[in-house]
């Protein structure tokens, strides 16, 4: 494992914890010598997670369409910027990029990347991971909602576990790297 997406809002939310996590994730990025691949703005917990990972000497790549540079801020300072025609090559290019998936607290945009790499991995399109960083219980409810939808039958147990769910970056890393840990 050479690199992680990593998904986050553009927004920072309202709890300070969200920022203090996403500069926990990019440290420890750092140490275990894994890219951070993201969606190249410079603005909220996206911002927060490049400055933290090139402040320690990390490599990143955004990758942000050309309709999102000015409105997320395009950041100028990544080790790569690519700069492409829409969110669907912006998907396509970060899941190309990466090793492995990381969605950390966000809204619609960050939710909606994460259920696609978690579709992707059930239909066999990719074999990698996906991790959830749960800071504060962001993510409580929608693991719920998972659990929910599994004993319903729209969700086969199987896939339930492709989805791995952390609080801390250290171990979400260690799950991504070694899924039975």
């Amino acid at each position: 494992m050479k690199a992680i997406c990593v998904y986050c809002g553009a927004n920072p939310g309202h709890d300070a914890r969200y920022a203090e996590a996403a500069r926990a994730l990019g440290r420890a990025m750092v140490e275990q010598n894994l890219a951070l691949v993201y969606g190249g703005g410079n603005v909220g917990l996206m911002g927060v997670i490049a400055d933290e990972v090139l402040k320690h000497g990390g490599e990143v790549t955004g990758v942000i369409p050309t309709a999102l540079v000015e409105r997320e801020v395009g950041h100028t300072g990544l080790t790569r910027q690519f700069i492409v025609k829409d969110m669907h090559e912006r998907k396509a290019m970060m899941a190309s990029l990466a090793d492995g998936f990381i969605a950390m607290p966000g809204g619609m945009g960050t939710l909606e990347e994460l259920f696609e790499m978690l579709t992707w991995s059930q239909l066999g399109i990719h074999r990698k991971p996906v991790g959830l960083l749960n800071v504060a219980g962001f993510y409580d409810q929608l693991a719920g909602f998972i659990s929910h939808a599994s004993a319903q039958g729209f969700i086969r147990p199987e896939h339930v576990g492709l989805m791995q769910i952390e609080a801390e970056p250290q171990r979400l890393l260690a799950r991504l790297k070694t899924p039975d840990v």
